[in-house]
């Protein structure tokens, strides 16, 4: 699995990064569980990145992870924008030059972890989130 982290999160003052890195890890153990291989863990492609490259035989799936402590602030997925989406087409994109096979399938997924203290995280994946209309 290639990782695109460049800095040691154990050096992480901001809580929304290590938020963001434990939802990430829930969300890799969710995938793992449900048959998928990691193929890479925030895939970067200049400052751009994907948190998450998903494959499962010949699908793969470029999943943006969302984590909040709670619902107060509407559901995680909600903070995927347009411009976000715009931006994971394109890291996509440089995966596939990279990486990709002949015979692959490509998409978009999202999974939002909604943290508790008491229970384990709430965990929704939304298969075929999005998509980018490049075929």
């Amino acid at each position: 699995m290639q990782s695109g982290i460049r800095t040691d999160p154990a050096d992480w003052s901001d809580e929304r990064q290590q938020r963001g890195l434990e939802g990430e890890e829930f969300a890799i153990e969710h995938l793992r569980a449900s048959g998928w291989d990691i193929e890479a863990h925030r895939f970067r492609l200049g400052r751009l990145e994907i948190d998450v490259v998903a494959r499962r035989g010949n699908l793969v799936a470029f999943v943006e992870v969302k984590t909040r402590r709670g619902s107060a602030f509407g559901s995680p997925l909600e903070a995927v924008t347009g411009a976000k989406k715009r931006e994971l087409v394109r890291v996509a994109r440089g995966w596939m030059d990279r990486h990709g096979r002949p015979g692959y399938v490509y998409r978009f997924d999202m999974i939002a972890v909604t943290l508790s203290k008491q229970d384990r995280p709430l965990i929704q994946h939304v298969e075929d989130a999005f998509r980018p209309g490049w075929r």
